[in-house]
């Protein structure tokens, strides 16, 4: 008995379990993030090898 009460007390394994679930949704943010960033990137460089292939 004495067992399970300071099992219940242990904080130690929520505080991990707290902290990857921080971490995963940052990455998933930043992988949004940077999904975004790398399709406004390849739409700039699209428009500038146009507009250098009508200059010459």
């Amino acid at each position: 008995m004495k067992f399970f009460k300071n099992l219940l007390r242990d904080e130690a394994g929520a505080t991990a379990i707290e902290y990857g679930l921080i971490a995963a949704l940052i990455a998933v943010a930043a992988i949004t993030a940077m999904q975004g960033l790398g399709n406004q990137l390849s739409t700039t460089f699209n428009q500038v090898t146009t507009t250098m292939s009508g200059a010459v």
